[in-house]
């Protein structure tokens, strides 16, 4: 999942650079000048929400790995189908 999120990454990145166009960051108060070919940072903003979002998800899926380790430190599936299972045993069914 993380290779995927890097090349779709990268791939905007790769399509949304031009050469020629400026930052639209303005150092005085001034007016913009039209003729100027300004870059749109709309772009950069989703890739940067992109990029959030997705350390935001890897920082998820770490914890819940963390928790798992705590529970079987083997990380072994089997034990977890076993430990679900009789968790849904147990628990009573109303209706």
């Amino acid at each position: 999942m993380n290779v995927m999120g890097s090349a779709v990454v990268a791939l905007f990145v790769l399509l949304a650079s031009r050469g020629g166009l400026r930052t639209p960051i303005l150092e005085a108060p001034q007016l913009p000048k039209p003729a100027l070919a300004w870059a749109d940072p709309t772009p950069q903003a989703v890739i940067l929400t992109a990029i959030v979002i997705g350390l935001s998800i890897q920082a998820l899926l770490l914890v819940v790995l963390t928790r798992l380790a705590r529970i079987d430190p083997l990380l072994d599936t089997a034990s977890f189908e076993q430990l679900s299972s009789s968790r849904a045993s147990a628990t009573p069914r109303h209706g």
